[in-house]
C-alpha cells in the first residue's frame, strides 16, 4: 500500500498496462525478470517523488536525461507482468501538451523556451530512431477521463480507504481487468456510441484508448488507477464513486435507445468530475 508523502502529491489519474514478461525481447526480458525479484519495488509515490525531484535545478529538467530502468510489477494467475514507468518517453509527450493547459507566460515562467525547444529537438531525434516506442502508463490530471471507465465495470473497483495517523496509507481506488475483456468493451462502447450520436470527443477518445490496447500483449492486464486524485476528492464522496457502473448504464441505455436514462447517468459523471475539476483553481 503506498504511503503518504511529505510531496505534495499531484492530483493524477493513471492508465496503465502490465505485460507478461513473454511479451518483451531479450534482452529487455532478461532485465525485467532481474527487476521483478526485487525485494524493495516502488511505488507510485517513488515516480512522483522522482520527476518532482528533476523539477528544483534552475533550469528545471524538463524530460530525463536516460530513460527510467524502473517498472511496476503484478502477478496475474501466476504470471509476472511488468509495467515500464518509461518516464523520458513519457516526459516528451507531456511536455507536448502543456501548451494545451498553459497560456505562454505561464508557460514561459515554468520552463523557459530554450528548455521546451531543446527538449522538442531531443524527442525528434529519438523518435527517428524508436518510431514505434508508445507508453506503457497514461495520466489524467484533475480527472478521469470518461473514456476510461468504459474499459473497466464496477465488478472490478477496489477501494481501501487508507488509514488515520502519522504514516498512514493512502486511500486507493482502482480498477483491474483483462486486455481482452477491456477490447470487448471498447468495441461495445464504440457500436453504441456511433450509433446514437455523431463523432464527437468522447467517440474520439474511445477510438484512440483503443487503439494504444492494440499495442500490447493480449494477455496483459489493464489498471485504472485513481492516483492522486483521492487527495482531491472528500473520503465520502470518494466510497460512493462508481463512476464505472455510471458509465456502463448510459452505454447500455443508449444500446436500447433510452435516452433519457442515458443522459441522466452521463449527467451524474459531468456533475461528479466537474467539482473535482473545479478544485483546481480553488484559494
Amino acid at each position: 500500500m503506498p504511503k503518504v508523502s511529505s510531496v505534495i502529491v499531484p492530483y493524477a489519474a493513471y492508465l496503465r498496462v502490465y505485460e507478461p514478461l513473454a511479451a518483451f525481447p531479450e534482452p529487455e526480458r532478461g532485465h525485467w525478470t532481474r527487476y521483478a525479484r526485487r525485494p524493495d519495488l516502488p511505488s507510485y509515490q517513488d515516480e512522483l517523488r522522482r520527476s518532482l525531484t528533476d523539477l528544483l535545478p534552475t533550469p528545471p529538467v524538463a524530460v530525463p536525461v536516460h530513460e527510467s530502468g524502473d517498472a511496476f510489477v503484478t502477478e496475474v494467475d501466476g504470471v509476472v507482468c511488468v509495467c515500464p514507468w518509461r518516464t523520458r518517453l513519457r516526459g516528451w509527450q507531456a511536455l507536448g501538451e502543456l501548451a494545451e493547459d498553459f497560456p505562454e507566460p505561464v508557460l514561459d515562467a515554468l520552463l523557459p523556451p530554450v528548455v521546451r525547444r531543446q527538449s522538442a529537438q531531443d524527442y525528434e531525434r529519438w523518435l527517428e530512431r524508436n518510431p514505434d516506442a508508445r507508453p506503457w502508463i497514461r495520466t489524467a490530471t484533475w480527472q478521469v477521463p470518461i473514456n476510461w471507465f468504459v474499459l473497466v465495470s464496477d465488478a472490478e473497483r477496489e477501494y481501501d480507504k487508507g488509514s488515520d495517523g502519522e504514516g498512514a496509507a493512502a486511500p486507493v481506488l482502482r480498477y483491474r481487468t483483462p486486455m481482452a475483456q477491456a477490447r470487448r468493451r471498447v468495441a461495445r462502447g464504440l457500436r453504441a456510441l456511433k450509433e446514437a450520436m455523431d463523432e464527437g470527443p468522447l467517440i474520439d477518445g474511445l477510438v484512440d484508448v483503443g487503439r494504444w490496447l492494440e499495442e500490447f500483449h493480449p494477455r496483459s492486464l489493464v489498471e485504472l488507477d485513481y492516483g492522486g486524485l483521492v487527495h482531491a476528492v472528500p473520503a465520502g464522496e470518494l466510497e460512493d464513486d462508481h463512476s464505472a457502473a455510471d458509465v456502463a448504464e448510459g452505454i447500455e441505455a443508449l444500446r436500447h435507445g433510452d435516452g433519457v436514462t442515458a443522459g441522466a447517468a452521463y449527467g451524474r459523471l459531468v456533475e461528479r468530475w466537474r467539482a473535482v475539476r473545479d478544485r483546481r483553481s480553488a484559494n
